[in-house]
């Protein structure tokens, strides 16, 4: 980040804070409009979690059963931001118990008395908005049993925050940040006493924002589908919440919300998960779901590529792949070089993963969920398909350079099934190499076929592949094809080493063979999951070779095993989890 950058951001945190002190001038709205409804969706079990005092924000875990939500230090930024953003309501709503309510009561109170008046990172637009959309949604939760001062101070807190956050909203950097600033706004000028004038710039804000951040396949610019799903569900949220005081959506929102519906249905695993790529999870359980439902979209078929991911799926087996190059520019910040990557779910459970996204796990992890190597696709020796920029000091922002420009995809119908052949050249300035795959999935939903080349394209390419051959002694180009298995999958090499058995906790077995190119192996390899506090240990098969031709082609298989008894040898099913 260069000098200017970060003088530009300390003015954008200079104005927030004086807005947030000018906002006490506000004077306090009276109620509600309407008696609001919930709308968020929580975890029963992370509520449980919370009042028994376990903290558990960004990865980190502090145990707090007598000390409040607000004295407590933060590890680091992330835990603070996210107490901030008061998405763990959700979870104490969901529990909706008196225990719940008091620690829901007294958590928002404190933050009143001790932020309230303008003091603490929590006043950042796109937190202000996280903030207000959980207040209004359980405002009727929160208010049960309190008394008359304490109502005065709820509401007084909701006006300060609406005012702030309809001066500050276009500070939110582009993207989830924005549209979570504008959604807050827009709730919270619909819902409130006395704030109408507000609402309506509000709306017209988001619906600008909708026609520029969303494209014509319903996608974002961080091509993260997780990033999609949150955005798509602050879009049917907002629109609900207009529908209900008898407005409708604007004519760009409406298309938004038409145009991601079928995009999330495409990344959408057999087991409704999300395909967990640049940095996105599987998704908050039951939103998307939610989402759906309210948006009304019917789903209708998708051809060709959605937000550059291409699907085949066939007989409850879903197989995605990362067909694009990652994100350019300031969305590039968050993108993982996974170009050619994919996963593959059968039924409810997901068999192939990629490591994931390891930010909750501290900057070494994220650099390493970032890398190729952690990703089920082609590594050349060692190095990534795309390359993480070294960040100025004292930042984080690692943009990712050198990476694929082109990403060729083509779509076919075989016999058998449906296949995806893809390609690029994000190895070639250092090896001279194109990576080219080719995976099918047959119709029964029992195999995938899969092919990797390493090729040289052009006679300059061919150059570059023979000095590269030369500087390694004649010994070849290193290449090691991945694909890592979920933590719930039991694998064993078998005695020859020429295959690898995988047994599903549904009772399914799997089978990965190859056509006798390269070295077959099973390695240690770990999953990174939100909301866990250590990476959990898994598995990962690694077919190994070298590249000494101007063209190496590796075939391999993934199929069901017909005979569901299917002996899985040497498995050890007591081995201790990172958890």
């Amino acid at each position: 980040m260069s000098n200017s950058d970060t003088m530009a951001n300390r003015w954008v945190r200079f104005q927030n804070r004086l807005y947030a002190r000018l906002s006490q001038r506000r004077k306090p709205v009276s109620g509600f409009v309407g008696q609001p409804e919930p709308r968020t969706v929580g975890s029963f079990a992370r509520g449980r979690q919370l009042v028994a005092g376990n903290l558990l924000f960004a990865g980190y875990l502090v145990e707090a059963p007598d000390t409040g939500l607000w004295e407590v230090v933060a590890p680091n930024a992330a835990f603070d931001a996210e107490r901030h953003g008061f998405s763990w309501l959700d979870d104490l709503a969901a529990v909706g118990d008196a225990a719940a309510r008091e620690k829901a009561q007294r958590w928002v109170w404190g933050w009143i008395e001790t932020h309230g008046k303008g003091q603490g990172p929590g006043w950042a637009p796109d937190l202000t908005g996280r903030r207000l959309i959980r207040w209004i949604n359980h405002a009727l939760f929160l208010l049960r049993g309190m008394d008359e001062a304490h109502s005065r101070l709820f509401f007084r807190s909701l006006s300060q925050q609406t005012w702030f956050l309809s001066k500050r909203w276009h500070a939110a950097t582009p993207g989830l940040p924005r549209f979570e600033a504008l959604a807050g706004l827009v709730q919270a000028g619909l819902a409130l006493e006395g704030m109408e004038d507000i609402s309506d710039p509000a709306v017209r804000a988001l619906a600008r924002e909708c026609e520029a951040q969303i494209d014509a396949q319903g996608g974002i610019p961080t091509r993260n589908p997780e990033e999609l799903l949150e955005v798509f569900t602050l879009l049917a949220w907002t629109s609900a919440a207009l529908s209900e005081v008898g407005r409708g959506t604007p004519a760009a929102q409406t298309a938004a919300i038409k145009r991601i519906a079928p995009t999330l249905r495409s990344l959408r695993h057999a087991d409704g998960g999300l395909a967990r790529f640049h940095g996105g999870g599987r998704g908050v359980e039951g939103r998307l779901e939610q989402a759906l439902a309210q948006s009304g979209v019917k789903p209708k078929p998708v051809k060709g590529l959605t937000m550059g991911y291409a699907r085949l799926a066939a007989a409850r087996t879903t197989v995605i792949i990362d067909a694009a190059p990652p994100a350019k520019g300031a969305a590039s910040c968050m993108a993982h070089a996974s170009t050619l990557a994919f996963e593959l779910t059968s039924g409810r459970r997901p068999l192939i993963v990629n490591c994931g996204s390891g930010e909750s796990f501290g900057l070494e992890w994220r650099r390493a969920g970032r890398a190729t190597p952690s990703h089920s696709t082609l590594c050349l020796d060692g190095y990534s398909s795309a390359r993480l920029a070294a960040p100025a000091k004292g930042t984080a922002n690692e943009a990712m350079v050198d990476a694929p420009s082109e990403v060729p995809v083509e779509f076919e119908d075989s016999f058998e099934g449906a296949r995806v052949m893809a390609g690029h050249d994000g190895y070639a300035k250092v090896f001279g190499l194109t990576h080219a795959r080719t995976i099918e999935l047959r119709f029964d939903g029992r195999e995938v076929t899969g092919e990797d080349i390493l090729l040289t394209a052009t006679d300059k390419a061919k150059r570059q592949f023979d000095r590269a051959v030369d500087a390694s002694k004649l010994s070849g180009i290193g290449f090691d094809i991945r694909f890592h298995l979920h933590p719930d999958v039991d694998a064993a090499l078998d005695l020859g080493g020429s295959a690898v058995s995988m047994a599903l906790k549904s009772g399914e077995i799997w089978v990965f063979r190859h056509d006798g190119v390269g070295k077959l192996s099973l390695e240690p390899s770990v999953y990174l999951e939100k909301g866990r506090l250590k990476p959990r240990a898994t598995k990962q098969i690694v077919l190994s070779g070298r590249a000494i031709e101007y063209a190496t082609r590796i075939r391999w298989t993934l199929s069901k095993a017909q005979d569901t008894a299917y002996a899985v040898r040497d498995v050890h099913r007591d081995e201790p989890d990172f958890d």
